[in-house]
Order: structure tokens, then sequence, then C-alpha cells
């Protein structure tokens, strides 16, 4: 087995941030010689994101059709989706998987080793929004997530952060931090900023708290806000004050970013948080909700207000908006510390732990090598 993986078999989903993180990963990928089939679970592509991918030449799309662990309505239909990669990995022949849903490590019968990443999970989004006992459907789905990192030869998180927080969580070492990376996406140059707020993400989750932005809105902030609206079971939420836009693909969220000046997430849970990356790279002054990863990731680089602060969060909001000056100032601050998160660390971070993966497991006797994945059958 090569000490560097030749064919690289991807799980993504199309609902948020972990499509841009699969395909911006994928695209360096695939442009440094490496095969990648990227595997689409839950909720088809739109069509923007269809075309995203079809433009890097050699990157395999699959739509497979199989549901997202975290929407599956039962053990069950997680395990048959975690035998179906299986059988998908054994028909590509690839020699490495990187699971962006790694509750699918479990029961597959993977042939190679396996590589997951910890973007979310329902435990910790529930303790940062909720608090408390977790709903019952949350236990055996926390239960299967447990076993699929159990069953990962590596696990990484994007921020240190949120691996002390799933290190917790689920009584295991703390997972290997390897920050997200993203190229800058340009819009159209503005001729000036606009008098506006600009805010993004699934604004259904009550996670990305956007309640409190909307509250702002109402105290005379003007607030413009991208996302879809509904969750893909249906769940809708609604804005009373901002000015919704809906979903917007990647070049449209640039074009508000280019002419916006500043960007604003009261978000309650966020492992990373990409469109915080992209407002930087677009030189938005930066106004976030003071929680652990924010400030690992954007102390010295951003304003931070409590999330339950509708008050205070609008007159910060305000004052940025009537000094030009100063927020032009702070969104230099924010493109700056945006450089540390390049394309180069992120995807040179996984590289690197691939190589760790394939060494170790080539370097393993094949006869004392446990047999893969055998800790949810």
């Amino acid at each position: 087995m090569p000490m560097t993986p030749t064919h690289l078999l991807m799980t993504t989903d199309s609902v948020g941030g972990v499509w841009t993180y699969a395909l911006e990963l994928a695209r360096e990928l695939v442009e440094s010689g490496m095969r990648v089939s990227l595997a689409v679970l839950g909720p088809s592509p739109q069509p923007d994101q269809v075309d995203a991918a079809q433009a890097v030449p050699g990157l395999e799309l699959i739509n497979t059709s199989l549901p997202l662990d975290w929407m599956a309505d039962g053990p069950d239909i997680v395990r048959h989706s975690a035998v179906a990669l299986g059988a998908l990995a054994r028909r590509l022949k690839v020699d490495l998987i990187h699971l962006n849903s790694p509750a699918l490590a479990a029961g597959a019968g993977f042939p190679v080793p396996v590589v997951g990443v910890c973007h979310s999970c329902l435990a910790t989004w529930w303790a940062a929004t909720h608090g408390g006992a977790m709903p019952e459907d949350f236990q055996w789905r926390t239960e299967a997530l447990a076993r699929g990192y159990a069953a990962c030869d590596a696990l990484v998180a994007p921020s240190a952060a949120f691996a002390a927080a799933t290190a917790a969580v689920y009584r295991l070492p703390a997972p290997v931090v390897v920050h997200n990376g993203r190229r800058p996406v340009h819009g159209a140059a503005p001729i000036r900023r606009d008098r506006t707020v600009f805010t993004g993400g699934r604004l259904w989750d009550d996670g990305k708290n956007v309640a409190a932005l909307d509250a702002a809105a109402g105290l005379g902030v003007p607030l413009v806000a991208a996302g879809p609206l509904a969750s893909p079971s249906g769940e809708r939420r609604t804005l009373v004050h901002a000015r919704a836009l809906g979903r917007l693909d990647a070049a449209s969220v640039a074009g508000w970013l280019a002419r916006s000046p500043v960007f604003a997430s009261m978000a309650l849970y966020e492992p990373f948080g990409l469109t915080v990356l992209e407002a930087a790279q677009a030189g938005c002054a930066l106004v976030l909700s003071d929680i652990p990863t924010f400030r690992e990731l954007w102390d010295g680089a951003a304003l931070f207000v409590d999330p339950a602060d509708s008050p205070a969060l609008a007159a910060t909001l305000c004052r940025l908006l009537d000094n030009p000056a100063e927020a032009e100032s702070r969104g230099d601050a924010a493109r700056r510390r945006a450089e540390h998160y390049g394309l180069e660390p992120f995807v040179g971070g996984m590289r690197a732990i691939y190589r760790t993966v394939l060494s170790t497991h080539t370097a393993e006797p094949a006869l004392s090598r446990p047999a893969r994945n055998e800790t949810a059958a």
C-alpha cells in the first residue's frame, strides 16, 4: 500500500459548510495528482453545486441517495448506509477513506484505513444550544457516532475548542486539529461599501442563533441574511426584521461580502465557521458571539458580543456602520488573520494525516491487524 493515497473516497453532504470543505479539499488533492471520488449523502446537490464539482477536472461526483446519519429514522438505516458505502469503497478499489460523516465508519466493512473528520454532532450541539438531557432520538444517534469514532483510524477536528468538546463528550483522546481553509471567492469590486450588515449560513439551525441578529435588526440595524430558512426535514424559521435573501450560490455570497462592511454571527454552536472565514477574506469587520471557537480563531481580529444581549449587539453593529474608518481597520485585521487559514496549511495538514494513517496501517503485521470496523455489527 502506498504511503500517500492514490485514490481517495470522501463523503460529503450538500446541506451546509461540509460541502464547501469537501470541495475545497478535493479540488486541491485532484490538482496534486490524486484521484478523488466524492460521495454525496443526504439531499442531492443543487445545480450550482454540481456545476462547481464538475468544474474540477478529474473529480468524480457520486450522488449516493443514502441518508445522512443525523437525518436517518433509526440505527438500522445508518447501518444500511455504512454497508452500502463499504461496498462502494470496494467497488472503486480506493486505498483510503475520508469520512465527513464518521458515524458511517462502524459496520461498513471498509477494506482500507479510515480518517474521520468531526465537523459537528448532536450531543455537542444540544449542549451548546439547549443544555440538559438530550431528546431520546438523539441518544441512539450519539451512540452510533461514538461507535463510528471508535472505528476510525484517525479523527480530525477543525478547531481546538471543538476537539476538546468532542473528546469530553465521547471520552476519547482529543482529535488532531487541522484548521479549515478556504480560497478567497472574489465578488465584483464595489465602488463603495453599503451601510449593511451581512450574515449567512443555515438560518434554520438553532445553533446559528439568527434570532439574536433579527432582534438587533428590530433595533435599527440594516441586516441582510443569506441561507435557507427551512431545514431538510421541513422545520422553518421566520425573520421578522432582517431581509432574508434565501439560499445564494458562492458567487452571490461573495458579492454581498464585497459590499457589506460588517459581518455578524451570533452562533451558539460553531465548530469552525467557514462563512466567517469568507467574510474575513473579503475584509469585513467581524462581530461575533463570545464562544470558545470564535475566541480561538479570531481573538484580536473581531469584536465579541454576548449573544443574549441584543441591545449591545445592535449598538456595536451601528457603531461600525457609522464609523467607516473603524470598520475598514477592523476588516483589515480580519483579512490578515484569515491568512492563517489558507489552503496550504489545511491541505498539507490533511495530507500528513493521510500519510501517517497509511504508513501505520502498512506497518501492522497482517496477522495482528484487527478486523476492520466490527464494532457496530
